[in-house]
């Protein structure tokens, strides 16, 4: 934390430990969609410049823009749609002593870039809801509802926006479902973000694939690596990533 800040928790927080070597924390609630592997697979699997600007969208409680602080010095903005997490991400930020490197914005990524301004990232993660509105039951939990469902943003709506806002060459990098793999690829390449390096993530070997990671380059030319699947677990059962 800042010197001469206090840190304040609301009744339903908690501090967690990101195990990184610089001792990362960050504020999580119960109330609200907490991080898991999807988001720490991403922040490993992004291409990053060491300076410049990089934005995360759908930051939720700012997991990815703090983990990418320790790969980067580039200046991180971390975009959020809803107050709470925002409010909790800011907090998280502070705590580490990393306000000046990383700034959370409240916006609606679909309208960001009337403010941002065009071709303004070098690189841009986003981690975004996974499944259509149409699809399966809706949390009745509003912060879960629009963490796991496509209320504001939808694969097109990311797609559109990081063709605003990610300067030609830059990189976007996302996870998502293997199931929404077609769709995803799709619309990237409709808002001139070429698809360039998938790869896909297994429980363990011999399960199906349950998540992607993907990046593509913005005006990029076809060219598309399919990368070494990562299983989670071994043989035995223990987590090896």
């Amino acid at each position: 934390m800042s010197e001469g800040k206090e840190l304040q928790l609301a009744a339903d927080e908690r501090i967690d430990d990101l195990l990184t070597n610089s001792g990362l924390r960050i504020i999580q609630s119960r109330e609200v969609f907490s991080f898991s592997l999807d988001a720490v697979l991403l922040s490993r699997f992004a291409t990053i410049p060491k300076k410049g600007r990089i934005a995360d969208l759908c930051t939720g409680n700012g997991v990815i823009p703090l983990l990418l602080s320790e790969r980067t010095d580039a200046h991180i903005d971390a975009i959020e749609i809803q107050p709470r997490l925002a409010d909790m991400a800011r907090r998280s930020v502070a705590m580490n002593g990393r306000e000046h490197r990383i700034a959370v914005i409240e916006a609606d990524l679909r309208q960001y870039y009337k403010e941002a301004g065009n071709g303004l990232y070098d690189a841009i993660t986003v981690n975004p809801p996974y499944m259509p509105v149409t699809a399966g039951d809706k949390n009745e939990n509003e912060h879960y509802a629009i963490a796991r469902h496509e209320i504001h943003c939808t694969i097109e709506d990311i797609a559109r926006a990081c063709c605003r806002i990610l300067r030609t060459g830059g990189k976007l990098s996302l996870v998502h479902r293997p199931s929404r793999l077609l769709d995803i690829l799709e619309s990237l390449r409709r808002w001139r973000l070429e698809p360039k390096r998938i790869q896909f993530i297994h429980p363990h070997a011999g399960a199906e694939a349950n998540m992607v990671l993907i990046e593509a380059s913005r005006d990029g030319k076809p060219d598309i690596k399919l990368l070494p699947p990562i299983m989670v677990y071994d043989d035995e059962g223990v987590q090896i990533v």
